[in-house]
């Protein structure tokens, strides 16, 4: 069973009819301890960070987002789900994260250009991902191909070895990682088509 955290932020219903679409069965809980039974988890999120590790705190659900982990069963972080694995966001101030992969969550900085061009924060729409090194996650996706974004934080791990894809927006910023059982991804496999299904089928097979 494949389980997708309601916490109260994030495109929740695309990505369980994506997962649904791919063959797999899949629910949106707010319950920790459907969470906790769950064999793959899904961590997607939309919005401030603090105001997320408060509902996540308040719901019941960082313990048992550890012990999933811990369990070595698989994670997805869609979005904000990959920065709130990190260990601290500047956004609106300094805020603790989850702590799971060491690290910092950090603005695009204001005016940054590309082909002569001043690129707007947040990043919104279509971009590539490069591959650094490919998990289970990309079977089949090729390098470079286009997936679909809206942020303004990107996140800046300690250990460049967990990094899978990289995304050039001004900077060439990590935009997916990979640890043991850990995958988390900057861009929506949700909104991101044929990429994103085929994304989202690899993790329902791990």
């Amino acid at each position: 069973m494949i389980a997708i955290i309601d916490y109260g932020m994030g495109n929740l219903r695309s990505v369980q009819k994506g997962l649904e679409k791919c063959g797999f069965k899949a629910c949106v809980t707010d319950d920790p301890k459907v969470v906790s039974r769950a064999d793959k988890l899904v961590l997607p999120g939309v919005g401030a960070f603090k105001d997320c590790m408060n509902n996540l705190l308040e719901g019941g659900f960082i313990e048992p987002i550890h012990r999933h982990i811990e369990a070595g069963r698989p994670f997805l972080g869609i979005c904000l789900g990959l920065q709130l694995l990190f260990t601290e966001s500047e956004e609106f101030g300094i805020h603790r994260g989850l702590g799971i992969i060491p690290g910092r969550v950090v603005r695009f900085s204001e005016g940054m250009t590309r082909d002569g061009e001043e690129l707007k924060v947040p990043h919104m729409g279509w971009n590539r991902i490069c591959f650094q090194k490919r998990p289970p996650l990309f079977e089949g996706v090729e390098d470079g191909a286009f997936v679909y974004f809206v942020h303004s934080y990107y996140v800046l791990p300690d250990d460049p070895g967990v990094v899978a894809t990289t995304t050039d927006y001004g900077v060439s910023f990590c935009s997916s990682i990979w640890k043991d059982n850990v995958l988390a991804c900057q861009f929506h496999p949700e909104k991101s088509q044929q990429v994103g299904l085929q994304i989202l089928k690899n993790f329902g097979e791990m």
